[in-house]
C-alpha cells in the first residue's frame, strides 16, 4: 500500500489591517463655507455678486489690466505730489509757489480720476482681453478653487461668435437702490454698436431670509449667461415702436 503524502503546514499570514485614518481622509469631501451676508446691506450684496460675476467670467476668459494700470499710475503720480506738498524740506512761506502747484495738481488728477469712474467705467465691473484663437490657458486644473466646481470651457472651434475673438468683454453690473432685481450685461470693448446678452434676476433667489449665499447657483446662471455671448445669441434690438414706448 502507498504511504498517505503528509500535508505540509500552512503557514497563515495576516493580512495587514488598511490604514483607516487614510481612508477617512480620502472619503471627506471638503465642505464649502457658505457665505452669510446682510441682505438689508445693499452695498455688501452688490459686492458679492460683482464678485462672483467677474471670478465666473475669469474662468473662461483673462483679465485686461491696461486700464486698470493707467488709473493706478495716475493715483501714485497725485500722491506723489501730496507727499511732496506735505514733506518738502522748505521753510514756508518760501514754499507757497511749490505747494500751491501741488496741491493743484493733486486735486487735477483726482479730478481725472473722478471722471473716468463716472463716464467711462460707470457701472463696468470687469474688462477682459480678447479671447485667443486656441482659447484660454487651462492653468487652474479644471477647478475652481474656491467651490470645488469643475469648469467647462467650450472648444474655440465650437464658437459661433466672431467677435469674442477680437474684441475683449465688457462685464456690467446693474443693482439699483431699494430694487431686488440684479442685473448683468456683456458686451464687446471699443466696438461701436456692440451687440450684448442680459440676464436680470432676483437677490432672493441667490440668499436666503438668513442671508446664506447660493455662490454656485449665481455661478452657473452667469456660465448660461456667457454661453449665450459665445453663440452670439444676442439681446434682440427694439423696434422703433418699443423705443418710442420708452
Amino acid at each position: 500500500m502507498g504511504r498517505k503524502k503528509q500535508r505540509e503546514p500552512v503557514e497563515e499570514v495576516e493580512s495587514e489591517p488598511e490604514d483607516e485614518e487614510d481612508e477617512d481622509e480620502e472619503e471627506e469631501e471638503e465642505e464649502m463655507e457658505l457665505l452669510q451676508v446682510d441682505v438689508g446691506d445693499m452695498i455688501k450684496v452688490k459686492q458679492i455678486l460683482d464678485e462672483t460675476i467677474a471670478a465666473t467670467v475669469l474662468e473662461q476668459i483673462d483679465e485686461d489690466y491696461q486700464f486698470d494700470n493707467f488709473k493706478l499710475l495716475l493715483m501714485t503720480i497725485a500722491c506723489i505730489f501730496a507727499m511732496i506738498a506735505q514733506f518738502a524740506p522748505l521753510p514756508f512761506p518760501d514754499s507757497r509757489i511749490i505747494i500751491g502747484l501741488c496741491c493743484a495738481t493733486y486735486f487735477a488728477l483726482s479730478g481725472i480720476l473722478q471722471l473716468i469712474t463716472t463716464l467711462i467705467d460707470q457701472d463696468c465691473i470687469l474688462l477682459t482681453k480678447p479671447l485667443p484663437k486656441e482659447g484660454k490657458k487651462n492653468d487652474d486644473g479644471g477647478f475652481n478653487e474656491d467651490t470645488g466646481k469643475k469648469i467647462f470651457r467650450k472648444d474655440p472651434k465650437n464658437i459661433k461668435s466672431k467677435e469674442i475673438f477680437q474684441y475683449g468683454i465688457r462685464v456690467r453690473s446693474q443693482f439699483p437702490r431699494f430694487s431686488e432685481w440684479y442685473t448683468v450685461i456683456l458686451e464687446f470693448e471699443k466696438l461701436p454698436n456692440t451687440p450684448r446678452v442680459e440676464q436680470r434676476w432676483s437677490v432672493g433667489q441667490f440668499f436666503d431670509k438668513e442671508g446664506m449665499f447660493d455662490e454656485i447657483g449665481l455661478q452657473l446662471e452667469v456660465e448660461k449667461l456667457y454661453r449665450r455671448l459665445e453663440d452670439a445669441d444676442y439681446e434682440k434690438e427694439k423696434s422703433a415702436a418699443d423705443k418710442k414706448k420708452d
